[in-house]
C-alpha cells in the first residue's frame, strides 16, 4: 500500500471529553495533547480555544475540533 492510497487520519488540536460529573457537568478540554481547562458550554469550548489562539469557525469539523463520548450538544452525564 502507497502513502497516498492510506486513509487520511488527523489529530485535530481540539479534544474535547466526556462528560465528567460535578455540579454542573462539565468536559475536560485538551489542545494539542495538553489539558487546558474544562467547559461546562460549547461557549466555552470557544472561549478555551480563542485563548490558545484557535479561531474555531466549525464545531462539527472532525479535523478541527474531535468530540469524545458525545456531541457538541452533550452537557450531562448519561
Amino acid at each position: 500500500m502507497t502513502e497516498s492510497a492510506s486513509p487520511h487520519i488527523t489529530k485535530p488540536r481540539i479534544m474535547v471529553l466526556g462528560v465528567q460529573p460535578g455540579s454542573p457537568p462539565f468536559r475536560i478540554v485538551e489542545i494539542d495533547g495538553q489539558v487546558v481547562g474544562e467547559a461546562r458550554t460549547i461557549t466555552d469550548v470557544l472561549q478555551v480555544a480563542a485563548a490558545h489562539g484557535i479561531t474555531v469557525h466549525d464545531l462539527d469539523d472532525p479535523d478541527v475540533v474531535r468530540w469524545v463520548g458525545g456531541d457538541k450538544f452533550t452537557w450531562t452525564v448519561r
